[in-house]
């Protein structure tokens, strides 16, 4: 093994757990001295410019300040598509990718109407665009920032979206005619900060994650009551859901008369998505 795989690793140790911090040396060692696997592994003696190996202390020293790796080197991976990220968006987690997936299977038609609220670094509306046939994609957010970032995914991706600044909470909402409304809102409850890891709380944005303890269901709720305006009859909702509320979002969309409220767990064995359909 290369020299300086086991001085990254020494000096992540009590950061990370011992099999990150394998593969974040291993990383570091592919992709900013551009060591191939086989030079890696075969410890090939090699001179590093002062360039590279000042790269190199300097994002030791960000993972030290738990800044996640995407941030980092400025792009993550979900549904198989590169999409950058900034400290304006939520970094894509590969749960969200089954979401991805379920809409997908839903809608083998061509042409479909969709509009993704929320869309941080624009990577459900821009997945879907990708995977299905020739829809028509809508996407808004609060954060004008966020909708930069987006943006530019989606020419990087080579998709077309109709992106808007658009606040749910607002009266004033722009109208259209859906047959997918899809939305991954804030979700995380303020009394859970306690127990997240620092790597989320320390720098992913608290505008795309947190909802007042008083109403954990706020996005939910208005985003389902737009929906009976928004979707066509038989149109369909799809949420990711905060597991600790499951029941309740599911009982929210029955209680507003949407039909056969279905809830779905993730990978990881935890409630995480919804659909319902419009009546």
């Amino acid at each position: 093994m290369h020299p300086y795989y086991t001085h990254i690793r020494k000096e992540l140790s009590g950061y990370y757990p011992e099999s990150e911090t394998a593969a974040l040396a291993k990383w570091i060692l592919t992709d900013v001295f551009h060591l191939s696997t086989l030079d890696l592994y075969a410890g090939k003696d090699m001179n590093f410019s002062s360039e590279m190996l000042a790269r190199a202390e300097d994002i030791l020293m960000r993972l030290k300040s738990y800044e996640p790796i995407q941030y980092i080197v400025g792009e993550a991976t979900f549904c198989g598509l590169t999409f950058e990220v900034t400290l304006d968006v939520l970094i894509p987690r590969p749960e969200t990718s089954e979401l991805v997936d379920w809409i997908v299977a839903d809608h083998p038609q061509e042409g479909v109407r969709l509009l993704d609220i929320g869309t941080g670094s624009g990577c459900i509306p821009i997945s879907l665009a990708k995977k299905m046939l020739l829809p028509q994609v809508a996407a808004w957010d609060v954060s004008s920032q966020a909708l930069e970032v987006a943006q530019r995914n989606a020419r990087k991706n080579e998709v077309d979206i109709a992106f808007e600044l658009v606040d749910v909470l607002d009266d004033d909402i722009p109208t259209m005619q859906l047959d997918v409304l899809v939305s991954n809102p804030p979700y995380i409850g303020e009394s859970e900060r306690k127990s997240m890891e620092r790597n989320v709380l320390d720098w992913e944005p608290d505008l795309a994650l947190f909802v007042p303890d008083s109403n954990p269901l706020l996005f939910y709720r208005r985003i389902a009551e737009l929906g009976l305006h928004l979707l066509a009859p038989g149109g369909m909702l799809y949420f990711e859901i905060n597991q600790l509320y499951g029941k309740e979002t599911c009982e929210l969309l029955e209680e507003l008369e949407y039909d056969s409220v279905e809830l779905r767990k993730d990978f990881y064995g935890n409630d995480r998505m919804v659909k319902a359909i419009r009546p």
